[in-house]
């Protein structure tokens, strides 16, 4: 199945202790390389939530987000140490005792702003309740991309189609004339002999027909053409396979292509064939473009 290796997808868990947000980005990649950002607390999950996107993405470039809002009245812990209040009161007093100039007193409120006297802190989580909210939010946010990088391959599979169709038809018009190539190099050969020697000089037909025939050998470009066309033929097959990925048959298929192009474009001396051969490479290229972003 074509499937695009661009594609984003958003899921959502919400329970009555938190809610999580998983966002995925895809781009093209030519390997799997999943980033997950995360708080680091959470990080426990990080390899559960990795093995369910390559599930859906097994190549591409894939950056997950996952954001977790505590929304429990118990979620935060308030730690109070004591001995440093108790360290931070002494150290005060002695600083009066020391400098009786000074006015004012120890108060609760500038003990309690030293560092480290009240500290908050979250309060310990179940982390089975934890790995099922991320994992119920990462599996969301997989289907959601899954849906839209498969929307987005197949009109990326109808535009590449669409020009192997437009490839295949050039190979079929280069087929008409193609035999008349090796008749006009032998006719423009006549022509000029004759300019050379003038109109009454004796053409050999004979050294003619052998010239002609050496020249339709080296410029035969029917194999190149059975076979392009066979590979129009395999690019619909394969755009028709649904087991899995088809982004690397596609890539090597298209390099094939490109090859029996430069084949005919070197062995067939005719500009009409150059022309084609120009609007068969350009096609092939936009082709080639197209793959590089599917699956």
């Amino acid at each position: 199945m074509a499937k695009s290796m661009t594609g984003f997808g958003r899921g959502v868990y919400t329970d009555e202790l938190r809610s999580v947000t998983v966002e995925l980005r895809s781009v093209n990649h030519r390997y799997s390389d999943i980033t997950v950002k995360m708080p680091r607390r959470y990080q426990f999950a990080e390899d559960t939530i990795k093995n369910i996107v390559k599930g859906v993405a097994p190549r591409g470039k894939i950056d997950v987000f996952v954001n977790v809002d505590n929304i429990a009245a118990d979620d935060t812990a308030v730690e109070l140490n004591i001995p440093l209040a108790k360290r931070y009161f002494e150290t005060l007093q002695t600083i009066k005792e020391e400098m009786p100039q000074l006015s004012g007193e120890p108060t609760l409120a500038m003990i309690a702003n030293f560092p480290d006297v009240v500290k908050s802190a979250a309060a310990e989580e179940d982390e089975e309740l934890v790995l099922k909210a991320l994992t119920e939010a990462a599996k969301d946010a997989a289907a959601n991309l899954d849906a839209m990088r498969i929307t987005e391959g197949a009109k990326l599979m109808e535009d590449i189609l669409q020009r192997g169709e437009l490839i295949e038809k050039t190979v079929c018009g280069i087929e008409v004339y193609a035999p008349e190539v090796a008749k006009n190099y032998a006719a423009k050969m006549k022509e000029r002999i004759q300019e050379l020697l003038g109109d009454e000089a004796t053409i050999p037909e004979d050294r003619i027909v052998l010239e002609a025939a050496v020249f339709a050998d080296k410029s035969n470009i029917t194999e190149e053409m059975v076979r392009l066309k066979s590979h129009c033929s395999q690019l619909k097959s394969i755009a028709a396979d649904t087991s899995g990925p088809i982004g690397k048959k596609l890539d090597f298929l298209v390099q094939e292509m490109n090859r029996e192009s430069n084949t005919i474009g070197s062995k067939a001396n005719d500009i009409r064939i150059t022309n084609d051969v120009l609007l068969l490479k350009a096609e092939i290229e936009k082709i080639r473009e197209q793959v590089q972003n599917i699956e």
